[in-house]
Formats: structure tokens, C-alpha cells, sequence
């Protein structure tokens, strides 16, 4: 079935950006702490869902399936299990001292300046090897906040480190849902498309690590006694899993287990009851997040079926029609993957979504399949590591208890990255070779 294009499809979610963040600066304004707290998302979000159904149904869609549909995509609730454990296992850990007794030794042992870019790297290198930013969110970002807590850095800026390394480690990882989508959609060979990532996040990633020293090098860092260091142990464990390539729900899952049980050895006063409890606790505090994650499933779902995203993907295309030259071609398909994220809050799915018209783009205009499928993952990188809604970081944002919109503006990483990308698209003297490239799969 032909999905005809409707500007109108994409106007959901810009009434529910609306309602969130409007009340949001509107009760911050009004001298309100928790002001993006007030309206709660998934509750701003409702009569966008309403909405998007009306024009599902005018359209003679069934919007009630679509939406069902939706909500119940593998990835949607890979997601949701992955914001349960995630939060099990964070809560857990900081309640049997675990994460006091990593921060305790890190700290102690990397010199001040060195403790941001050290979380940035390590989130870096977990990433690469997992492919999965939310799973190393989720391992990462209790340590942030320990970190955060001896240091007396700001928490948003400790876990946007956390963030932008995750984002870094997924756009380079040839494993990742985000690398595979871009080399398949371009007909490129996942070395090229790295090497030409590299080229650019890596710079990006050097800028970050030195900005991320001078933002915490003054910091005094006060460390406190801790008890067993056994207890470092489920974390040591969590962390050698992941780098390991090991499926974060088994390592997620692996670490409550263990957490619970070195709890019970070495900690005072620990048995099956607390921990049992702790898990709930930790399930408790992702509800919210959990429940935006379905919703948002399923108004992407209706935007897309309505004919939304056909419509941004033509009028992008449509904006270089007629016009030549690399730089024309390769702004378009930046564009075009950083809107489809923004109106799916994926980053595969806005692959996916933009990588057809993304392909003719590039052959209109002489760009290389390594080069398209570049562009395409990282500008999806870009708006997905910023978007207050997105999952990385509502999950770090429940993790941490800090506004999504405080955090978007501390992922330094995916800021810089998208500076160096758009230099590196606007140098006059670069040329596209497009030789080197596999030919493009065909169809």
C-alpha cells in the first residue's frame, strides 16, 4: 500500500513538543524548581495520540491497530525491559554500596582533571563493543553519579559525559543497529563507512574530552571510606560483560543477580527482602519513562503510516532538485536524517525511513555509498543524543532525576560533532572519491 504524503501527519508531534515543553518553561519561569515536572510527558503527550488517531482515521487508516502496533515494535519494548533492569540494577548496586565503592577507588587513583574525559572514554569503549547506547547508559551512569556526588561537579554534566561517549561508541560500532541500517540502506561496506565515521568523530570526540577536562579539573574531590571492596566486584563483573559483547539484558539481568548476592555477603544488614524490594524500587522508577516509550511508539507509528515522514523525506529532496554538487547533495541527507529523528525520536528508524531518498540523493550528486551511509548515521547520532525525548536520554534523566532539557544541553559530544561534520561537509578543498566503494547493491 502506497503511503500518501501529509504535512498535516507530522503536526502531532509538534503539539505534544508544545504542551511539554511550553508548560515546562512556563512553570520554570514562574519560579518553580521541578518546573518540567508539572506536566508530566506521558500525560502531554495524549492528545497528541488523539490527534495523530483523527488524521489516521480520515485518512481510512485503523489508527486504534496502528497504534497498537506501534507500541508493540521489538525495538519499543526491548527498550522498556532494558529502562526495568537498567533501573533494578542501578538502584540495587547504590543501596549495597557498590557504586560508592567503585567511585571511592576510581577516584582516588585518576587524577582530577582526568575524571570527565575518563568517563567519556569509558562509555566510548562500551559502546563500541556492545553497540547499544542504552545499555551502556545504563552501566555507566550510576558510577556518574557517584562521581558527581564526591566531586561536587553539576549532575547533568557528569551524565551528559556519559552520554555523549555512549553516542560516540554506537556511531562508530560496526555491530550497531545504527551502522547496519546506513552501510544496508547505501549498498556501502561497513569498513568504509567506519573509516569515514572516524574521520570525523574521532576529532569531535579529542574536542570533547579536552573540553570535558577544563569544565572539571577545578573540582575538589572528597572521597568517603567504604566498606568491602568485594563489593566492586557485580560492577566489575557488569562493566567486563559489556565490553565483551555480551547482550545487555543478560548482563543487566546478570548484574542484579550479582549485586544482590556480593549485598548479602558483605553487606551490613542485607537479605532476600531488601533486595527483592530494591528491585521493585528501581522497576518504580521507570515507569514514567516507560510508559513515554510505548506512547511515543505509537505516535511515531501513526505519523509514519499518515504519510508524515513520506513528506518530509519529498520535501528535502525536493528543496535540492535541480541544484548540483557535493555539498548540496550531502546537506540534504544531514537534513534529511537529522528530521526523521526528530519526528521518530529513533535513530534507526530514521535511517531506515530516509535512506531510500538519502541513496538517490548521493547518486544525483556524485556521493560515495560510504559517504551517504556516514552522513545518514551520523546526523541521526546527532539529534538523537540532544532530543530531550529520546531514549538515551530520558533513561539517564531517570537514572540521575534530572530535567531531560537540562541534560540535551550538556551532551557536549554530539554538539561538537555536529560542528565538525558540518565543517567537514563545507570544506572547499574536499573531494569526493568515490572509487574505493563496493557498487551498490541493487533494489
Amino acid at each position: 500500500m502506497t503511503v500518501r504524503p501529509s504535512a498535516l501527519a507530522l503536526t502531532p508531534l509538534l503539539l505534544f513538543l508544545a504542551l511539554f515543553f511550553g508548560a515546562g518553561l512556563y512553570f520554570t519561569a514562574q519560579g518553580e524548581a521541578m518546573g518540567f515536572y508539572q506536566l508530566r510527558a506521558p500525560v502531554a503527550i495524549l492528545p497528541a495520540l488523539a490527534l495523530a488517531a483523527w488524521i489516521a482515521h480520515r485518512r481510512g487508516l485503523q489508527a486504534g491497530e496502528i497504534l497498537l502496533r506501534g507500541m508493540g515494535d521489538p525495538n519499543i519494548v526491548l527498550m522498556c525491559l532494558i529502562f526495568l533492569l537498567a533501573g533494578a540494577f542501578a538502584y540495587v548496586s547504590s543501596a549495597i554500596g557498590a557504586v560508592d565503592a567503585v567511585v571511592s577507588i576510581g577516584l582516588s587513583a585518576i587524577p582530577a582533571p582526568l575524571i570527565l574525559p575518563g568517563l567519556f572514554l569509558l562509555s566510548g569503549l562500551i559502546s563500541l563493543a556492545i553497540g547499544s547506547s542504552m545499555g551502556t547508559i545504563a552501566a555507566v551512569v550510576p558510577i556518574a553519579l557517584g562521581v558527581a556526588d564526591a566531586s561536587g561537579l553539576e549532575h547533568a554534566l557528569v551524565v551528559g559525559a556519559v552520554i555523549g561517549g555512549a553516542m560516540f561508541g554506537d556511531n562508530l560500532s560496526v555491530i550497531s543497529d545504527t551502522t547496519i541500517a546506513a552501510t544496508r540502506t547505501q549498498g556501502a561496506q561497513m569498513r568504509d563507512k567506519f573509516r569515514e565515521n572516524f574521520s570525523i568523530a574521532v576529532p569531535a570526540a579529542l574536542a570533547t574530552m579536552l573540553l570535558l577536562g577544563v569544565l572539571g579539573g577545578a573540582s575538589p574531590i572528597e572521597t568517603q571510606p567504604v566498606g568491602s571492596a568485594w563489593l566492586i566486584l557485580p560492577y566489575g563483573v557488569v562493566l567486563a560483560l559489556a565490553l565483551a559483547g555480551v547482550d545487555v539484558l543478560i548482563v543487566l539481568g546478570l548484574g542484579i543477580v550479582l549485586a544482590g548476592g556480593f549485598g548479602m555477603g558483605f553487606a551490613d544488614d542485607y537479605g532476600v527482602v531488601p533486595f527483592v524490594g530494591d528491585i521493585w524500587t528501581g522497576f518504580e522508577g521507570m515507569v514514567e519513562i516507560l510508559l513515554l516509550s510505548l506512547l511515543i511508539g505509537g505516535l511515531g507509528a501513526l505519523t509514519k503510516a499518515s504519510g508524515g515522514l513520506v513528506w518530509l523525506a519529498g520535501g528535502i529532496a525536493r528543496l535540492v532538485r535541480g541544484r548540483r554538487g557535493r555539498r548540496a547533495g550531502e546537506f540534504s541527507i544531514a537534513a534529511l536524517s537529522g528530521a526523521a529523528d526528530v519526528f521518530t525520536a529513533n535513530n534507526t528508524v530514521a535511517i531506515l525511513v530516509s535512506g531510500s531518498v538519502a541513496r538517490d540523493i548521493a547518486g544525483q550528486h556524485g556521493i560515495s555509498p560510504r559517504r551517504a551511509a556516514s552522513l545518514l548515521d551520523i546526523f541521526a547520532c546527532v539529534a538523537q543524543g540532544v532530543l530531550p525525548y529520546g531514549a538515551q536520554i530520558l533513561l539517564a534523566a531517570s537514572l540521575a532525576s534530572v530535567s531531560p532539557l537540562a541534560l540535551a544541553g550538556r551532551v557536549h559530544y554530539c554538539w561538537l560533532l555536529a560542528i565538525v561534520a558540518i565543517g567537514f561537509i563545507a570544506w572547499p578543498g574536499r573531494r569526493d572519491v568515490p572509487l574505493p566503494d563496493a557498487p551498490r547493491a541493487e533494489g
